[in-house]
């Protein structure tokens, strides 16, 4: 029998695939229940969504918090337990010519909005959390937080493309533009890096010659909102495995790469 979870989402704007989400738990489809629903931003429609549906909604105001350290960060109130230099070496979001100042700048500023999220997010007791539409880049420092409180990955993600092609904010665009014949979505969970953790599942679509961009998105948010709901009830239903599986290239050296591993019920 699948697993009763308590599921918390992240929004940055409509949150259509957080309707799916609450749409397949009231029915059945997802053996769970959303307890919460935040987001970076208080304007945000989809916490229309939580409230419609008697869900705790907060929000953190990212922008604020990042015009007022740009205006004064001598005065940012950084979390106690913030270790810069580590979470700058375990970051993943930045090329190596980046300026230090922008990564500082970036780091600081996530990490304070984090910390007042995961405040937020302590009032409610949850197994996973998904990401729907949430628009700001997580650094290592909230990801481990919430990892250490269940033991395992249980930060999930929508992604519009097929990953590891097409990172970013703008998957379908980048798949019409670079004249794909076949398009998609990714649900993974999260890492260091952008869009880079590891995937859980995948659905695609053909791209045709009449093809728009509209038409491209519409194509792929119909998959969305069909295979996010089917991931999270895999990790319901205790499916979901991360291992590591090692691999050689010719030259000898072997190198390992991480799967998710969709086993039998128990």
């Amino acid at each position: 029998m699948a697993k009763k979870i308590n599921i918390g989402a992240l929004i940055s704007g409509g949150g259509s695939n957080l309707q799916a989400i609450i749409d397949a738990c009231e029915s059945g489809g997802i053996d769970g229940k959303m307890v919460f629903v935040g987001s970076d931003n208080p304007e945000a429609q989809g916490l229309e969504r939580g409230v419609k549906h008697k869900i705790p909604t907060f929000a953190v105001n990212y922008k604020s918090i990042i015009q007022d350290y740009k205006k004064a960060p001598d005065q940012a109130v950084i979390p106690d337990d913030f270790d810069l230099e580590d979470i700058i070496s375990r970051q993943h979001l930045f090329s190596a010519n980046a300026a230090p100042e922008k990564i500082r700048s970036f780091i600081i500023t996530r990490a304070i909005a984090e910390a007042k999220l995961i405040e937020e997010m302590k009032s409610y007791r949850f197994d996973l959390i998904v990401l729907a539409g949430f628009m700001r880049n997580l650094t290592p420092y909230f990801i481990n937080k919430i990892n250490e409180m269940t033991g395992e990955y249980c930060i999930m993600n929508i992604h519009p493309a097929i990953l590891p092609s097409f990172p970013g904010v703008d998957g379908y665009g980048d798949t019409f533009r670079y004249g794909c014949k076949v398009g998609g979505c990714t649900v993974h969970f999260i890492d260091y890096g952008e869009d880079s953790g590891p995937i859980i599942g995948q659905k695609t679509f053909q791209v045709k010659e009449d093809d728009t961009l509209d038409s491209i998105r519409k194509k792929g948010l119909s998959l969305e909102w069909e295979l996010y709901p089917e991931c999270v009830q895999l990790f319901a239903q205790g499916r979901l495995k991360t291992v590591k599986m090692p691999y050689a290239f010719k030259n000898g050296k072997t190198y390992q790469r991480s799967v998710v591993k969709i086993v039998q019920p128990a």
